[in-house]
């Protein structure tokens, strides 16, 4: 367990965090429950946005909101000063309902719906970054329409490999996402950009991919855009005002991974920064406003999820379920990515480990199992299992599989909590359907 000021131990053997015990947050809210540290979420915004400021002077960081969103989380993030990526309309909708300004927005997607690229240009988006060339004739169409020029960065493919499970690798050659630097698409799409009245070329973004713990990565992706920044530079005469690295930095959910802190996930932001430096001083190109967009690392590691345990199932010999009333629909991860956490008894936190179970999820599925072959004390029916570092993807790719409700979300800071999304109801489940079909 990555244990944290936030996230310990106390004295009554309960797990607690953000100040709260989690017995009293099941004991208010029930279970399963989403519970996100605000204080830690903040204090990783302020660290990145003050490595940047030192290191480099001038940039920013984005929150990349995929990983977790919802009203509450772009407040948070306004009050931090920091800007968002969004990838959808939903995204974009929610953040203005919050009252976030999309100037200080990045919006994302390979297949951006003209529907999306209305709301967001008629909303002052900031910078749009284009996906595929279709998206520049859209752009350049809404953006006349509004009476605006749109600001762009393009999403350029460097082929930096990244060390990570090959359904998060965005860079190679034959993603979906993005322009290839080596075979020309990026340029063709630049001069096509360049084309346009309402749209202006403001950089270029690379994402090599997510839970990356390799470093040497980044300095690599550093060198290869830095490169073709120096080739547009002196073959196309192509300014280039913004460089946007993405995320991706890695997180701990296993004791497979390090223990960061705060401070060492800056190491991150420091190892582009230092590397930006060198190749500016040793290319002769001019100082790109500096962006980085890390999602995973801002909310994974804020968030647990509370669980009940329920049947107990012991194949004598074989293996023991301990079956929680959660599971896929609230956590898809380990049945899509092989995703693994850790976890613990959150009510009995210190007690002597003494038995190897698994934990299955509650839905219709052999696959629902949100951790196999864990070591925990002997559990009881209605113990609590908190299952670790789940702040990031959880929530935001949950659904109503099974016809199972959202669980709530709640925040929690200085020893108080609050509700950040209301849990579903049944009648929320059936608000949208329609009964007795009408045929025309």
């Amino acid at each position: 367990m990555n244990f944290k000021d936030t996230l310990k131990i106390n004295s009554k053997n309960h797990l607690e965090i953000g100040g709260v015990d989690t017995v009293e947050l099941v004991n208010k809210y029930s279970t399963p429950l989403y519970v996100m540290d605000e204080s830690y979420i903040r204090s990783v915004c302020r660290a990145y946005k003050e490595t940047i400021a030192r290191e480099y002077g001038y940039g920013n960081c984005a929150y990349a909101s995929k990983a977790f969103s919802c009203a509450a989380i772009y407040k948070v993030m306004k009050e931090e000063g920091m800007c968002i990526d969004v990838v959808s309309g939903g995204e974009i909708y929610t953040a203005l309902k919050a009252g976030f300004d999309l100037k200080n927005a990045y919006f994302h997607g390979n297949n951006k719906l003209e529907s999306e690229l209305e709301l967001a240009i008629s909303n002052n988006i900031g910078t749009i970054v284009v996906d595929n060339p279709y998206e520049v004739e859209m752009i350049d169409e809404i953006a006349k329409k509004y009476n605006k020029v749109q600001e762009v960065l393009i999403r350029s493919n460097p082929g930096v490999e990244a060390h990570t499970h090959k359904f998060i690798q965005t860079a190679n050659i034959d993603s979906k996402f993005g322009f290839s630097i080596k075979n020309g698409d990026a340029l063709n799409v630049i001069k096509l950009i360049k084309s346009k009245a309402n749209v202006a070329f403001k950089g270029l973004h690379c994402h090599i991919g997510s839970q990356i713990f390799d470093k040497n990565a980044f300095k690599l992706a550093v060198e290869v855009m830095t490169d073709y920044v120096k080739k547009l530079n002196d073959e196309e005469g192509i300014e280039v005002n913004e460089l946007n690295f993405g995320g991706g930095f890695a997180v701990h959910y296993t004791e497979e991974d390090p223990k960061y802190n705060v401070e060492q996930y800056c190491e991150y932001v420091e190892t582009l920064v230092k590397a930006l430096n060198e190749a500016i001083a040793t290319k002769g190109i001019k100082k790109p406003y500096f962006m980085i967009e890390p999602g995973r690392s801002i909310v994974g590691e804020a968030g647990i999820t509370l669980y009940s345990v329920g049947n107990i199932k012991d194949i004598k010999g074989v293996k023991k379920y301990l079956a929680i009333n959660g599971g896929m629909y609230d956590n898809i991860r380990p049945a899509l990515y092989e995703a693994k956490y850790e976890a613990l008894l959150a009510n009995r936190a210190n007690d002597k480990k003494e038995e190897v179970v698994t934990i299955a999820g509650k839905c219709c599925e052999s696959g629902d199992i949100i951790i196999k072959d864990i070591e925990l004390p002997k559990a009881n029916r209605g113990d609590i299992i908190a299952v670790m570092t789940t702040g990031a993807y959880c929530y935001s790719m949950a659904s109503n599989y099974n016809r199972n409700t959202l669980p709530p979300v709640v925040f929690v800071r200085d020893g108080k909590s609050g509700i950040a999304v209301k849990g579903q109801t049944y009648e929320d489940i059936v608000r949208n359907d329609i009964v007795d079909v009408k045929m025309d």
